[in-house]
């Protein structure tokens, strides 16, 4: 599988090639403590249509367990240098939860580069609230005991889609908890807190599509950070939580493919 050397480290990434001439680029990035698994079923859909790209973060997945580099910015920093790598000018990019951070800040800060933005289930542009910090400590324990049984009983406990949220997906979401650097699992959730960038969201004029679950925690924070985004579109799915492209991939792939080829609705004046 490809590898790039980007910003000091070995990031993987994959190319699924686009069946027609002069396809689009749509460039998906995970969220916090995920992988390229939680795009793959909406990633399926699309390839062939566009080119699409796949890419795993530093301290997830394939990609190098380095020793710093968590935060949003350097998680940016490595979009551009993956598309760099791949000589992409321009691209679409979409983003899940913390990759909707990440979003938000390439939006910002590398709005050239960018054709469209898709925030799927995206953290808060303001970030989260201060954690108890007795609770963070505990889930940090959990995950360095490797206590696959509590783990599993909060995902049970939150199950939204039990036609599609079957106990080996717990448990692969268990494994990529286990399986990422403590570097991404604790730094990482401390940037996506930090993150405060929603007084800027009214310059953000990259075309932009959110998606959001009915059934999600961060539906609230979803349509309140749409409502200050000028040039931006709104799909809520009924029967989804946080993972939209595992709940809905057919539904979220034709939303994309939509927005893709049609852009943003116009309504009349």
């Amino acid at each position: 599988m490809p590898f790039a050397n980007v910003n000091g480290a070995r990031l993987w990434y994959d190319v699924l090639p686009a069946t027609r001439s002069a396809a689009d680029t749509l460039l998906l990035h995970h969220g916090y403590t995920a992988s390229r698994v939680n795009w793959l079923p909406v990633a399926q859909r699309l390839a062939g249509r566009y080119q699409v790209v796949l890419m795993e973060c530093r301290g997830t997945g394939e990609s190098e367990h380095t020793a710093d580099g968590y935060t949003l910015e350097q998680y940016a920093a490595d979009v551009i240098g993956v598309a760099d790598h791949l000589r992409l000018a321009q691209f679409t990019y979409a983003g899940h939860s913390m990759g909707g951070g990440v979003g938000y800040v390439l939006a910002l800060n590398y709005a050239a580069r960018l054709s469209r933005l898709i925030l799927m289930a995206a953290v808060p542009a303001d970030g989260f609230p201060a954690p108890d910090v007795a609770a963070r400590e505990q889930h940090i324990a959990v995950r360095k005991r490797r206590d696959r049984q509590t783990l599993l009983e909060q995902y049970r406990a939150g199950r939204i889609r039990p036609d599609v949220e079957t106990d080996a997906w717990f448990n692969s979401r268990v494994d990529h908890i286990f399986s990422v650097s403590d570097g991404h699992y604790e730094q990482g959730a401390e940037s996506m807190q930090k993150l405060s960038v929603g007084d800027r969201l009214g310059t953000l004029i990259t075309p932009t599509l959110v998606l959001a679950g009915a059934g999600d925690g961060l539906l609230s924070a979803n349509i309140d950070d749409f409502r200050r985004l000028p040039n931006a579109t709104l799909h809520v799915f009924s029967r989804a939580g946080h993972e939209l492209a595992i709940h809905e991939p057919a539904g979220v792939a034709d939303a994309i493919d939509a927005f893709m080829t049609y852009g943003l609705p116009r309504p009349p004046a």
